[in-house]
């Protein structure tokens, strides 16, 4: 055990409470969700910022010493990395994203040139036993993950934004949809449920106006999979409904197609009929088709309104309209038009 001073804390371990000094093990158990400091190896012009625990972005450089979680992760536009089975001090572990996630990089996008290289120094201790100088190594997350937590959302009607793919305005909508149903005097509880560790998603969605929000890292979970996806997400809409809001809001990180769990949640039968309305983000008219059929054959869900850049302007909309029978409603140039489509299929007053 050691005693080390950091430079940049990230938002996976938002719960900790973490100090600048901290005290390291070389004992480093090789799970998801362990707390790491790594000392940054190099420098890079893209892709080089971190989130800290405040959700501010700071840049990253050789040098500093950052406080990362172990895990994977499975990314279209971005790297993607496994679990390493084993470390000691020194060995060389990479920056996966920029909410802290670390782990040995197996493919990277040409676009964000190579990851971050990091030395581990050690794994992050917490002292949970009062009075007694025994550490532990500390975990992301602040509520156990239940295996089979059975799920009741109380008749709180629940509204899911999936995507055809990464960036494909799944945010930008959730908060357009936010906001306007707060404009119209509802109490709207957001949370994101597949992905991997970041809180950027879910602090827009408070900006727009959500009251209380979730993300799957709060419940221990750094990268979402078919097994975890379904289990974390029945917790956040059983969380979130015990708070009573009049409607809940939550976005399926990545795509129809990827690899977090998307498609887990959507066949689990209990979450699948606690859906109200399902808002389809697509990239372009023909992922737009593609998404449709996928939740109408592969679901059974009838989309209650696509958006995204598909819808960027009216020849988008008009073909989705016409090939698909779906209505379509962009959600930056028609934020409130998007959130009163998506209020009609609740069935709900809208305010003059």
């Amino acid at each position: 055990m050691k005693n080390i001073v950091t430079d940049k804390i990230s938002s996976v371990a938002q719960h900790l409470s973490l100090k600048r000094e901290l005290r390291v093990s070389a004992d480093i158990p090789c799970e998801e969700g362990i707390l790491i400091a790594v000392e940054v190896q190099n420098n890079k012009a893209t892709y080089n910022n971190i989130e800290l625990t405040s959700g501010r972005m700071a840049q990253v450089k050789r040098g500093d010493v950052v406080v990362g979680a172990l895990g994977q992760r499975k990314a279209l536009f971005g790297y993607s990395g496994h679990l390493p089975e084993q470390l000691v001090p020194g060995d060389m572990v990479q920056i996966l994203n920029i909410g802290g996630v670390m782990g040995i990089c197996d493919s990277v996008n040409a676009n964000f040139g190579q990851p971050f290289d990091a030395k581990v120094l050690g794994a992050v201790l917490a002292f949970p036993f009062l009075g007694e100088r025994i550490g532990v190594p500390a975990r992301a997350g602040l509520t156990k993950l239940l295996p089979e937590p059975h799920l009741d959302t109380r008749g709180i009607p629940v509204v899911a934004l999936a995507g055809t793919c990464m960036d494909s305005g799944k945010t930008a909508a959730a908060c357009a949809i936010v906001s306007r149903l707060r404009h119209h005097g509802y109490t709207v509880d957001a949370f994101k449920a597949t992905g991997v560790a970041l809180r950027r998603d879910i602090l827009a969605m408070q900006d727009a106006g959500a009251r209380n929000t979730l993300v799957f890292t709060d419940f221990g979970v750094v990268a979402t999979t078919r097994e975890n996806g379904p289990p974390v997400t029945r917790m956040m809409l059983n969380q979130l409904a015990e708070k009573k809001p009049d409607v809940i809001v939550f976005e399926l990180g990545d795509g129809l197609l990827g690899a977090y769990g998307v498609d887990a949640i959507l066949k689990d039968p209990e979450i699948k009929a606690a859906l109200t309305c399902v808002v389809l983000c697509a990239n372009d008219p023909v992922a737009a088709w593609g998404g449709v059929n996928i939740l109408r054959d592969e679901y059974a869900i009838e989309p209650g309104v696509v958006t995204g850049p598909a819808t960027d302007n009216n020849i988008g909309n008009q073909i989705i309209v016409d090939q698909l029978g779906v209505p379509a409603v962009n959600a930056v140039t028609h934020g409130a038009e998007l959130g009163d489509a998506v209020a009609k299929t609740l069935s709900f007053e809208l305010s003059s």
